[in-house]
């Protein structure tokens, strides 16, 4: 899409806000019934362009993307009606009488910006939450994901009119095209490193954004912990989607008096859950692109390796992969690692936890596994991190009844339910000052006696 057209669409936009229409509660939910159904009518090929796109099974694909989309567009239909009212909030002596309210208002024209690792989630459920709060939208999706870019792009064009939203495809000229126009918020999905570069641009035009990130997410496994249980969850979560998830547990630091008995847990998990090939597997998908791929295969030390290391150039597949042995200063630690590897590192005392971690960049997510409560309780209390879980992993973000989103360099903001619609909604602050009567103290000449003790009794 040329410049022109980005532009011509944005100026629609801008007179389509204009006209009021998207600050009707009924028309929000309108539209989100019909994004549901559409949802609902297409989920066979949403499933065939992330099969596409990823390799992802279909029941993967329902599970994590087109199921989970389905759930946050059903919440907000449910609550958008509750989350709009204007919210009466206590008045000050002082301002007697008067009414005073915080008033959601949408922001105007959005900007969302999503990546490839979950293409049709993570574009679906900030549209949403956008649509429940009155915004127009534009909706760039990554061009890694094309067949998943496209079905999207079809969703929206049958759904909506272009002036209250539309799909951008295309690159990076397309994103520097998008990021040099003036929008009202840009919600970003990604990179750390285009993350910075999303705010850099939007400083420039002081535009609000809300930054959903990354990084190195610790999985931390103390002596107390269900072996087994811990093992058959962390699996799940570290290998789903082949590794490419932003709140996959990056790596496991845990007990020493331990390690060797979570190792031997964690190989039989991997060959119970994926195969003795797991590349054969069908329900094992595939790295996004040749570039990644050569990333990732290059994080491996063969020397470390205890289960996995094998590829597939042809198919861009690499098993599952467990390396122990495992320092802060190896490769595979120097960067969010965003596929199928997982390096286990050790500590001996658990005190050594926070003297470890307190000095990372906040992470996107942290887990723990632990039977001990104060463990748990330290653990969750004294460290910085967007969201996590205790004895799992993953699953916090699956449910629109809390926000999702990062802390410090993993992102800033969040989203999903209300979170969501406060994200992509401008709160006013309104006094409504009656007018059957006026206290004069405020008005000069101003009067020490009477007036002056009742200033001190209201402002205290």
């Amino acid at each position: 899409m040329n410049p022109a057209e980005i532009d011509n669409i944005l100026k629609k936009q801008r007179e389509f806000f204009a006209s009021g229409q998207t600050h009707s509660v009924k028309f929000r939910i309108e539209n989100l019934k019909k994004l549901y159904s559409a949802v609902k009518k297409y989920e066979k090929e949403i499933g065939e362009a992330l099969t596409s796109d990823l390799g992802k099974s279909h029941f993967e694909g329902f599970m994590c993307e087109a199921g989970l989309a389905l759930t946050e567009i059903s919440y907000m239909i449910k609550h958008t009606r509750a989350f709009a009212r204007e919210k009466t909030v206590p008045t000050p002596l002082a301002q007697f009488a008067s009414r005073s309210y915080k008033k959601p208002s949408p922001y105007g024209n959005v900007l969302i910006m999503s990546p490839w690792n979950y293409p049709f989630l993570l574009s679906i459920d900030p549209l949403a939450d956008a649509i429940a709060a009155g915004n127009t939208v534009i909706l760039k999706p990554s061009a890694y994901s094309p067949a998943t870019s496209a079905m999207i792009e079809k969703i929206v064009t049958e759904c909506f009119p272009e002036e209250f939203v539309a799909v951008v495809t295309g690159g990076r000229k397309e994103n520097a095209e998008l990021l040099n126009k003036k929008f009202d918020l840009v919600f970003f999905t990604g990179s750390q490193n285009v993350g910075k570069e999303v705010l850099r641009h939007t400083a420039e035009t002081l535009t609000p954004a809300v930054l959903e990130l990354g990084g190195k997410s610790p999985c931390i496994v103390d002596s107390s912990a269900k072996i087994k249980l811990s093992a058959k969850r962390i699996v799940f979560g570290k290998f789903l989607n082949c590794g490419q998830t932003c709140v996959a547990p990056d790596y496991i630091l845990c007990e020493e008096s331990i390690k060797d008995e979570l190792v031997k847990a964690i190989v039989a998990e991997v060959k119970k859950q994926y195969g003795d090939s797991p590349l054969a597997n069908p329900d094992y998908g595939k790295i996004i692109n040749q570039k990644h791929f050569d990333r990732v295969c290059a994080l491996i030390d063969k020397s470390k390796v205890v289960i996995g290391g094998g590829s597939d150039m042809q198919t861009q597949q690499i098993e599952p992969t467990v390396m122990e042995n495992v320092s802060f200063s190896d490769a595979v630690m120097q960067e969010e690692i965003f596929g199928p590897v997982l390096p286990i590192l050790t500590y001996k005392h658990f005190d050594e936890v926070f003297d470890i971690l307190k000095d990372k960049p906040k992470p996107l997510a942290l887990y723990i596994f632990s039977e001990d409560k104060k463990h748990i309780k330290a653990v969750t209390q004294r460290l910085s991190f967007g969201g996590g879980c205790v004895n799992d992993v993953v699953i916090h973000l699956a449910t629109s009844a809390m926000g999702f989103g990062g802390v410090g360099e993993s992102g800033m903001g969040a989203y999903h339910g209300r979170d969501g619609f406060e994200a992509f909604s401008h709160f006013k602050s309104i006094v409504d000052k009656k007018t059957w009567m006026d206290l004069p103290m405020r008005y000069q000449p101003y009067k020490k006696g009477i007036y002056g003790k009742l200033l001190h009794m209201f402002l205290r």
